[in-house]
């Protein structure tokens, strides 16, 4: 069981509270967790990652484990951490601005 959290608007819209949980078939990769939550909720389609899957939103970074992953390659594995459900996989919105 995969463990993710979601930034807050990204909760509100898929009417969730606290952490998500989802079943992850091995190999865990990021694109197979983002599969997993836009099969679940598709209302989330297009605002983590392009439509079809596309690339990650550039205002949307992926944290698990104290390391940002936001710029490894989609079908990297993630950390056993997450793979195993003991530690989370973040989806931060990021701050811009001046």
């Amino acid at each position: 069981m995969i463990r993710l959290v979601l930034p807050a608007h990204l909760r509100t819209l898929a009417g969730v509270d606290g952490e998500v949980e989802l079943e992850v078939a091995p190999p865990v990769t990021q694109r197979a967790v983002l599969d997993a939550l836009e099969a679940r909720y598709p209302v989330l389609r297009g605002t983590i990652r392009g439509h079809g899957g596309g690339p990650r939103r550039a205002f949307i970074r992926f944290f698990a484990c104290q390391q940002d992953l936001s710029h490894e390659p989609p079908d990297a594995p993630l950390p056993g951490a997450v793979a195993d459900g003991s530690e989370p996989y973040l989806i931060v919105g990021a701050m811009a601005g001046g």
